[in-house]
């Protein structure tokens, strides 16, 4: 197969020829001519976050090996060849059951493996406190436990490989310590540490923020406090929701600023409500709603719950508002998550998987998937009502 676009770090157009799942040549465009032409081109996206959507939630304790399938083939349709399913704070039985589930479709499909190199744990060990929680359920909030993550892990086979938690609690130091000698990388978030406790979290092992910006009290301290530590340590990375609602335009600019587009992960944090029409839905025993605008909030309150967009929309925002360039924001939409994870690096070279991303992009047409490549079984998959080979 024999792809012709503009590559996303060069803007010269090349042809990149395919087989069996690998990149075999890429170079100037000469005959034949190219099986699929589309404007740009670069590897597909990566996202640490997401949820679920249309409705599946892999923190539902009714989900099924089908509905991991579902969020793997939607999330295709935006570009994303590989994410981690993430589980939010729940019940000890209703976590191993999402684990066990993921483990299953991972086991049973190809297709489920390849996208899916590991699992983001995101809680249950984050602050009890109104604000740091966010939407996570009160009653389920613990502090860390050794035993009990063990349990999960074997639940998971082996496959947590980021756990968000909230470092101020006691023994969770050791915790982060402990994580992050077993190869686990460790995330802070929905936090209300100090910052001191700030400092001691990221010298144990911590190596990213949750969201930053978001998952946090209301008024802070306007010194000393755990979002100003966050910012100032470069060992920390930082992931940010940047669909539009979560953050301000002038705060997202700010902390790109600060961490740069090299320790700077997008991702969209989708919601089990992504992809669905507004209305009221019910999750976790709690109401959310999706208003009009696209904005995920538990229901008759402004306080968020998740986003309702995939990693492609986020990728268009700071392309849009964040003055960051083509390649640095497909960059941190996917090669950035990969090397924090430690994930082999996807590039546009020959002998490289062929989990490809064509796209649009240009002052007349705004940022837009038009097919994803996914190098374990090779067809160019459409996205949702995209057009196919230019001119077709």
């Amino acid at each position: 197969m024999r792809l012709r676009a503009r590559h996303y770090k060069t803007g010269e157009v090349v042809d990149i020829v395919c087989a069996n799942g690998v990149i075999r040549d890429v170079g100037s465009p000469r005959p034949p001519s190219p099986d699929v032409e589309a404007g740009w081109v670069a590897p597909a996206l990566f996202d640490l976050q997401i949820n679920g959507c249309d409705g599946r939630s892999f923190n539902s304790d009714r989900l099924g090996v089908d509905d991991v399938r579902h969020v793997v083939r939607v999330c295709r349709d935006h570009g994303i060849a590989g994410f981690l399913p993430t589980l939010v704070t729940n019940s000890f039985d209703a976590v191993r059951h999402g684990l066990s589930t993921l483990r299953r479709a991972c086991e049973d499909d190809a297709e489920v493996a390849a996208a899916v190199p590991g699992i983001h744990l995101e809680g249950p060990y984050i602050s009890p406190e109104d604000g740091p929680r966010g939407a996570h359920p009160r009653q389920h909030v613990r502090p860390p436990d050794g035993d009990e993550f063990r349990r999960l892990q074997d639940a998971s086979g082996g496959r947590i490989r980021l756990v968000t938690l909230a470092p101020e609690y006691d023994g969770a130091l050791e915790f982060i310590e402990w994580l992050a000698a077993s190869g686990v990388v460790v995330a802070l978030g929905h936090t209300g540490a100090s910052g001191a406790r700030i400092r001691d979290a990221v010298g144990a092992g911590a190596r990213l923020s949750t969201h930053l910006g978001n998952g946090c009290h209301a008024v802070l301290p306007r010194h000393d406090n755990y979002l100003w530590e966050q910012l100032a340590d470069d060992r920390l990375w930082a992931s940010l929701i940047c669909d539009g609602h979560h953050l301000p335009v002038a705060v997202v600019k700010c902390l790109l600023r600060v961490k740069t587009s090299a320790r700077t992960v997008l991702t969209c944090d989708a919601s089990s409500l992504a992809g669905l029409p507004p209305g009221r839905y019910v999750e976790w025993d709690q109401e959310f709603e999706v208003l009009p605008q696209g904005k995920v909030v538990v229901a008759g309150t402004p306080y968020l719950a998740g986003s309702a967009v995939f990693t492609d929309a986020c990728l268009a925002f700071v392309l849009r508002h964040a003055g960051v360039s083509l390649a640095e924001a497909v960059d941190m939409a996917g090669a950035r998550p990969r090397e924090l994870l430690g994930l082999p690096p996807r590039r546009l070279q020959p002998g490289d998987p062929a989990d490809l991303l064509l796209f649009e992009h240009n002052p007349n047409e705004p940022f837009r998937v038009v097919r994803t490549l996914v190098a374990h079984d090779s067809p160019l998959a459409p996205a949702s009502g995209a057009r196919g080979e230019r001119g077709g």
